[in-house]
């Protein structure tokens, strides 16, 4: 036996004013549509702006349900969203965050497993790395790939 160890690498950056104008932009519109969340039991509202290669935006936001596993993430309401309308375009950045009774969360909002798999799958439809922005109140990471946050991801090729 053999054990072995996996590295994940991300960038950590205080402020949004860090960011450069076109990912500070998402981040805005990701706080933004955060607010336009249902979520009446959970009150955690999060959102989610997906920018296109084509240069496109799209958000979305969690939609919760009575029966928790029928509602669905922000980040597969903003990609499902963007590959149905622009189902030629890969998706280059999504940038996450979250707010809960006390306002935007300290640490980074993270996907879920759910939706890191549908970010996986996103990059193997189109062959293209996903830049992932998770955006907090004390710290933003900037994470190059779903792979740093799903190093043992299951793919069409574990098929």
């Amino acid at each position: 036996m053999e054990r072995k160890k996996i590295a994940i690498e991300y960038i950590e950056i205080s402020s949004i004013d860090e960011l450069t104008t076109s990912d500070a932009y998402l981040v805005a519109k990701a706080r933004e549509v955060a607010n336009n969340a249902w979520a009446p039991y959970s009150k955690f509202l999060v959102g989610a702006a997906v920018e296109l290669t084509n240069g496109k935006v799209i958000t979305g936001n969690n939609q919760e349900n009575a029966a928790y596993p029928s509602g669905l993430c922000a980040e597969r309401v903003a990609l499902f969203a963007a590959n149905a309308n622009y189902p030629n375009s890969p998706v280059k950045t999504i940038a996450v965050t979250a707010f809960n009774k006390n306002g935007q969360t300290k640490t980074p909002a993270k996907p879920c497993g759910s939706c890191r798999q549908a970010i996986l799958e996103s990059e193997l439809r189109f062959e293209h790395p996903i830049r992932l922005i998770l955006d907090g109140a004390e710290q933003i990471h900037i994470v190059e790939g779903i792979k740093n946050l799903l190093p043992l991801s299951f793919g069409k090729d574990d098929l």
